[in-house]
């Protein structure tokens, strides 16, 4: 007994103003005829363009991250831990001078950085420690050298003591492996997004 052969089901051809029901004859036919594939030759050329692109976009990202020194990702992770204490800090004054966004001292008032209690230079194993990092001004963090001790007096209100003593104590050195500051950056880029995700609610 000899079983039927299951027919192909007709599909409509891809051309936009065509639309014609046609069987393919071969897998991926997606137009009727060859003139509908000169037809839409253009918009098969573009996604190949595009898609291409997008290979060599990924190549080239993926080459880049290999060429990254350790000092690299160091500059990454510490960028993504300043971006989340500035967020974090939005609605807060300086840290050591209590200058906002509304004042009218520009130097102060319009831009931001996020400074450092104990400098990356004095104690590297607090770099990336959110009770060690603050909103501050332009001012104080570049021009007055961080400003410490307004930057200690108004810290220690806002942490309270025994986190400033904690701060202020001895800390085991730090040897970050590339994979674990990667994962300092990951870490951080998420908790920024998940505040903004916070803050637009």
């Amino acid at each position: 007994m000899m079983l039927a052969t299951k027919q192909p089901r007709p599909k409509k051809c891809k051309k936009p103003a065509c639309g014609e029901k046609f069987v393919a004859q071969r897998l991926g036919q997606a137009v009727c005829s060859p003139k509908c594939g000169l037809a839409i030759k253009h918009v098969n050329q573009e996604k190949a363009r595009k898609s291409l692109g997008q290979v060599e976009r990924r190549e080239i990202k993926v080459r880049k991250e290999k060429l990254k020194s350790r000092a690299d990702h160091l500059h990454e992770a510490q960028a993504a831990v300043n971006g989340y204490v500035r967020l974090r800090d939005a609605h807060q004054p300086c840290i050591s001078c209590d200058s906002t966004p509304n004042d009218n001292d520009l130097m102060t008032g319009s831009r931001w950085d996020a400074g450092h209690y104990r400098s990356v230079g004095a104690c590297p194993e607090l770099r990336f420690e959110p009770l060690n990092i603050h909103r501050q001004c332009v001012k104080c963090n570049r021009n007055l050298s961080g400003n410490a001790v307004e930057y200690r007096i108004r810290l220690v209100q806002r942490i309270g003591a025994e986190k400033l003593a904690w701060l202020e104590g001895l800390h085991a050195p730090s040897k970050y492996t590339v994979d674990e500051i990667k994962a300092i950056k990951a870490k951080y880029r998420a908790m920024t997004k998940e505040l903004k995700k916070g803050q637009a609610a």
